[in-house]
């Protein structure tokens, strides 16, 4: 996976995005197996039309069944706004891409607390809030619930907990 080449495409398309999910925890907090890269994206027309770029340079494919998998570049503009989340892939590794993001308010309130952040390969990337990516975990069934996760956001956020 180059997850650095997947976020200097959208940095250089300026698509509006925060990192969310496992790639996010595990650029802040702790290394985690993570198979794709979460972007929530800023929810307007435009952004959505810079994010459908920036995936056909990033030779993304994606489908809304088997039988109508095909690069991304090959599709209408406002592909995007048909679903909600969509899965990708890509040679540069699976790319999610979010619309919403389930227990939290808006995408701009929520940039509002993200955190500016670098890979250790130096690119620039805005990344969910502790607090925020501990809201996505508790609003999940039990049995969807990452402990170890939670375990270290509630410590970082400075919240009482198992130690």
């Amino acid at each position: 996976m180059n997850t650095d080449h997947i976020l200097s495409t959208l940095n250089k398309h300026e698509v509006a995005y925060m990192l969310i999910g496992g790639m996010n925890f595990l650029l802040r907090h702790a290394p985690v197996l993570t198979y794709d890269v979460d972007v929530w994206i800023d929810d307007e027309p435009a952004n959505r039309e810079r994010c459908e770029t920036a995936l056909s340079e990033l030779q993304a494919e994606w489908g809304p069944s088997d039988n109508d998998w095909v690069p991304v570049a090959a599709r209408k503009p406002g592909w995007l706004e048909t679903q909600a989340l969509y899965c990708l892939i890509s040679p540069y590794g699976a790319i999610d891409v979010f619309r919403s993001v389930k227990g939290l308010e808006s995408w701009t309130t929520c940039r509002d607390r993200a955190q500016s952040e670098r890979t250790p390969a130096g690119t620039a990337y805005l990344g969910l809030s502790d607090a925020d990516m501990l809201r996505c975990q508790l609003v999940l069934d039990r049995g969807q619930q990452k402990p170890e996760r939670i375990r270290v956001l509630s410590k970082a956020l400075g919240e009482p907990g198992d130690e």
